[in-house]
This record gives structure tokens, sequence and C-alpha cells, in this order.
């Protein structure tokens, strides 16, 4: 299981490399916002945005009509998660440094109360009715339950160890709890403030979210790269895992029901999820470091805490994705008004297979095309135009240099190929690499490290497409028995047999850093002419393709008189 340890449970376990993201489509807006943003939370109406900024020690506030901070309030103690209540008048922030839950005035956008709710706040979430909050505290293995009337805490639930993300089920039934610590979800009953089950989803589940009609509940694994559907109705049943990208740290659901996203830290993106068929459809590329996710009312627009970059990324929803392959196939959701019945979806002049029609969505299948081409959307009442949707040519993987290595990882490796610009994301089996270059041709990358030894595939993550076919093989370090013989003239010449593992991709012996000609015999033994040397101990190294190894050799001087 992967460790969360360190005091912000959604960044914990990874350092964030800065990977590279597509220019095409961008983010429609990048709202500059304080330091190492989390939390993000809208209104009712959508018209606002509350940001919990977590080195600044501030909250932004987002008007989304203009996508400009028009107000930014001092919290102090570490500002981590936002909600907002039901009614728009009051937004919510956990206090993770203080313990304590913040209230925020939405007319006046002031603090206007601390509660005190338990060590390394972390969540928040809200019954239907806003009368009660609950909080997460992470220090204290607590849910926290606040009458938001009196600002008081009324109860105190001890839930899984570690518990991270709090979701609250549509009729207000029930409270799930992400406990990191053991990789459960803490179910409880919100009449009785008791816990009547848990269950495993995935391993480090950190947020969970539910559908509109509370029938199923989506939970966030950044442990392994997943999202766990359960079907509320048995509370423990997981009726569908779906992969996602690397280390996701938030989830959230669209308004209808019919999509579904997480923000994957490492992968700088957003996965999309079609929640009719239980897959992921695509990513879309965001700023560096996505931490938390919030859909608007209308369910049009994403707000993406980017927490690398000091930014909110927004991103338009009618078109997702908004880039394919020239082949065709690709899933596309285009989302807006009036759009049931609809009768014909045409990617410039080509017809597009459509899959699932409601109101406010409708699900295609791509012809094939070329270029930039606009999408139309006929329904009895017209047509209207829906964006541009660009074609690129699939990524392929000719080859890649070298083709194995240490598994503690190190070095680079360049993968060749062809339509690889706007790669995010380069993967040795499980683990992500760090890209370093990126052309059309070639992808320059550090070798991660492996979990064990062996051929793993290696895949290239582009906006429009993986590429794989390649693999890479991790082998284990060499290792040493013995020496024969041991010892020799200073003039050198003699004959040395080295035993030992892991031998057969031996690439260097030296003597004293002075290179000797050897032979490979096998896995388990080299041979070697020692070089001249002056009397004395020396050490021998021998180098291979995984690691290298050392023992001791002696030079004599011969007899004289």
């Amino acid at each position: 299981m992967t460790a969360l340890t360190r005091p912000d449970p959604l960044l914990a376990a990874v350092a964030l490399p800065r990977q590279r993201s597509t220019v095409l489509p961008p983010a429609d807006a990048t709202i500059p916002v304080g330091n190492s943003p989390l939390g993000v939370a809208l209104t009712p109406d959508g018209g606002r945005g509350y940001v919990a900024n977590r080195a600044s020690n501030t909250i932004s506030v987002i008007d989304t009509v203009t996508n400009s901070v028009t107000a930014t309030i001092t919290t102090g103690g570490g500002p981590f998660l936002t909600a907002v209540s039901p009614d728009g008048t009051r937004a919510y922030v956990t206090l993770f440094d203080d313990g304590t839950l913040g209230v925020i005035d939405t007319a006046t956008n002031t603090l206007t109360a601390t509660i005190a709710v338990g060590a390394a706040a972390v969540a928040v979430a809200l019954s239907p009715d806003g009368a009660r909050a609950y909080v997460t505290s992470q220090g204290a293995n607590t849910l926290s339950v606040v009458d938001t009337a009196t600002n008081t805490v009324t109860a105190t639930v001890t839930t899984g160890p570690m518990p991270v993300g709090v979701a609250v089920t549509p009729d207000g039934a029930h409270a799930y709890v992400c406990c990191v610590g053991d990789s459960s979800v803490s179910v409880i009953d919100t009449a009785t403030n008791t816990v009547t089950g848990s269950f495993t989803a995935g391993d480090v589940p950190v947020i969970v979210a539910f559908s509109p009609d509370g029938t199923r509940a989506y939970v966030c694994n950044a442990g392994s790269n997943s999202v766990s559907v359960i079907d509320t109705t048995t509370t423990t049943t997981a009726i569908a895992t779906i992969g996602v990208g690397t280390l996701p740290r938030f989830v959230a659901v669209s308004p209808d029901g019919t999509a579904v996203y997480t923000t994957d830290f490492t992968d700088n993106a957003v996965s999309v999820i079609d929640t009719a068929t239980n897959t992921a459809t695509g990513s879309i590329p965001v700023g560096n470091g996505p931490v938390c996710v919030a859909v608007t009312p209308a369910g049009n627009r994403l707000y993406v805490t980017d927490n690398a970059d000091n930014a909110v990324s927004v991103i338009a929803l009618t078109l997702v994705p908004s880039q394919g392959t020239t082949a065709g196939g690709t899933i596309v959701t285009i989302r807006g008004h009036d759009l049931a019945g609809a009768t014909a979806v045409h990617f410039g002049d080509r017809l597009a297979t459509i899959l699932a029609n409601t109101a406010t969505s409708v699900t295609v299948r791509t012809p094939a095309g070329q270029g930039a081409v606009p999408v139309t959307v006929t329904t009895p009442g017209g047509t209207g135009v829906f964006g541009t949707f660009y074609y690129r040519p699939t990524p392929l993987l000719t080859g890649i240099t070298p083709t194995m290595g240490s598994v503690a990882g190190g070095g680079t490796a360049v993968i060749t190929g062809a339509n690889l610009t706007g790669t995010t994301s380069v993967r040795f089996g499980s683990r992500v690499a760090t890209i370093q270059s990126v052309t059309d041709t070639a992808v320059t990358v550090g070798i991660p490290g492996a979990p064990s030894t062996g051929p793993v595939s290696v895949t290239v993550i582009t906006p429009v497409g993986n590429a794989n076919g390649l693999t890479f093989t991790y082998l284990d370090t060499p290792s040493l028995t013995a020496v024969r013989p041991d010892t020799g003239p200073t003039a050198g010449g003699t004959d040395v047999t080295i035993t030992g593992a892991n031998l057969a991709t031996t690439q260097a012996v030296t003597f004293d850093n002075t290179p000797a000609p050897f032979a490979v015999i096998s896995d388990q033994t080299i041979t070697a002419a020692a070089p001249p040397h002056p009397a004395g101990g020396i050490t021998i190294i021998v180098s291979t393709i995984g690691g290298s190894s050392q023992s001791t050799y002696t030079y004599l001087d011969g007899p004289a008189i």
C-alpha cells in the first residue's frame, strides 16, 4: 500500500514532476490565486468559487463570470478544503494546522467563526439541508458533526485510521469517510452518528463523491490509480474499478450524473469517466500538480486547483475531449441545453455515431477526419455549433534506448516514434518517468525505479491516445562471491575468474580503476586479465547494466636478490 504520511494528505507520497503538457487545447482561463491552492468549491448558483490557499493562509474568492479574484480572505491555520452551504450564505474551510473549521459569510467575504474539531482537519461536507457540517480530523481519527446554526460540535465519531475525504449521501442518511491508514471507507449513520460498516474500495482511498440519485459512490484511490464504483444499496459492493491517471487526488460528479472527473496529480490532467459504461473516455491537460476539481451547477465548466502553479484552471466542458485520432473512434461528450432528440452530429462534413442522448448532453463516436473541424448538433429545434474538434495523428513508438536498466532506476532513456508532440506522461509499468524533453519523434525521460526485476511495458500518453508496444527490462544489481586467484604479479597478465550473480550484462571490469579485458562466461562467471599495477591490495569493480559490485585483489612483487 502507498503510504501517505506527509502533513498534507492530498499531496503526500510523491515528489511533483513537472510533466510536459500539450498546448492544445489550453485551459479556457487560468486564474492566479494564492500559494499552494488545494480545495475549491462553488456557490449553488455557480457565480463564485472559494479556493483554499494552503501556503498563503488565505481564501481566494473567484468571480466565475469574469474568472478573476474579487476578494482575498485571511484565515491562518493552513486552509485545506472548502465547501459552500446549500443556500450559498456560508463557505466552510478546514484549517489543517489549527484543527479547526472556519466559517465565512459569503455576503461580506469575512471569516466570522472558527470551530475546534480535532487535530489535522482535512475535509468538510454539508448535509443536504445545510444544518450540519461533517469534518474529518486526520490526527484524531474522527469525524466531527457541527451544528451550523450554533457553530458547535454536537457529536464526534471515531472512524478508521487517517480519515481524509468525506461526503454525505443526497438523502442525508449516511456519510462516507475515506481512511488512508488502512485503505477503508467508513459508513456513518447520520441519524445516530455511529459507524454502521466499512469496506475496502482500492489502495489509499482519498476522496468520495456520490451520483445525484445516491445509488453510486465514486471512490478515488490514489494508491491504485483508480476509481471504485460502489453500489450504495449494498454499501460494500464495488461494481466496477476504473483505471485513471497517475496519483488521482480528487473526484467530482457532474450535476446530471453522466460524467465523473478525477485530478491526476502526476499526469497534470483531469480524467473523464463515462458513468453509463464505467470507462475512462479521455483526459484534459491542466496545470502542474492538479489537486481538486469542482463542476459548475450547469455542468459546463470545471475549476481545477493547480497546486504547483498557484493557479486555478478553468476548463469548458462543451466538447470533451476536444481532440482525438485521425482514425476516428474517439468517444466525445457534447454538453449544452435543449439537446434531447438529437438527430445528427457532424464533425465537419462527416456524421458521428450517436451513442447516448439527454437534454443536456450527447455522447458520440467520432468519424475519421483531418485537422480542425466544427462540431454541430441537429435536433428538431434546429442546428447549433458546439466548438472545434482537433484531429491528431495516432502516436506510434518504434524504439527505446537503452532497453535495460537497474531496478533502482537512474539514467535517461530515449523513446523514439512518431506523432509524440504533446506527450503528457510516460510510464514504465506502473511507475511514472520524469519527462525531460519532447519532440514529434522522440521523448527523453529519466528512468524510474521499479518494485521488482523483469520486463515492463513502456506507455507514452498523449491527448489523442496512448502508444505502447515497447518493453524495458529491469535488472538486479550484481554480486561477487569469489576472485580466483586473488593475487598476482605486478607485471599483470594473470587470468582471473570472478564468480557471483547477475553478471550477464557486464559492461566493464576495472582493477583499481584501470580497465581490464574481460569475457562473460555465464550469468555467474566472468574472466578478466589483470593489468599491470604496483604491489599492494586493490579493488576490482564489475559494472553491469543493473549496477556494480566490488571485490579485492592483491598485486605481489616478484622475488629479488
